[in-house]
């Protein structure tokens, strides 16, 4: 059974910085696509980055030039650095690993993590 761990989030002051971790456990050969996601409350969820095994990687606008995401392949670890964080960031973030393709069992098609609350505030 494949499972997803999160660990990073947390309290930050603004234009501080966190950096969260997630790490895919169990029967994994490969993992395709390795996304954060996030949602604040009273709005909707919205992509942060995504990062595939092929080497392309995208990056919400809100976003894009603070956070970087980055893969370990040989860990099925995907990473969310965030710098330069702004109370608008606030929310709970949460890892998403699509087309896992398993050694022995069944593969699997989308997986999510549990989700970290990332708060940034004064």
């Amino acid at each position: 059974q494949v499972q997803l761990v999160e660990s990073g989030g947390g309290l930050v002051q603004p234009g501080g910085s966190l950096r969260l971790s997630c790490v895919a456990s169990g029967d994994i050969a490969s993992i395709y696509k390795m996304s954060w996601y996030r949602q604040a409350p009273g709005q909707q969820r919205e992509l942060v980055a995504t990062a595939t095994n092929d080497g392309f990687k995208h990056y919400g606008d809100a976003v894009r030039g603070r956070f970087t995401i980055s893969r370990d392949n040989a860990k099925n670890t995907a990473s969310l650095q965030m710098n330069s964080l702004k109370p608008e960031d606030t929310a709970v973030y949460v890892c998403n690993f699509g087309e896992i393709t398993a050694y022995r069992g069944a593969n699997v098609d989308d997986l999510w993590g549990q989700g970290t609350q990332v708060t940034v505030s004064s």
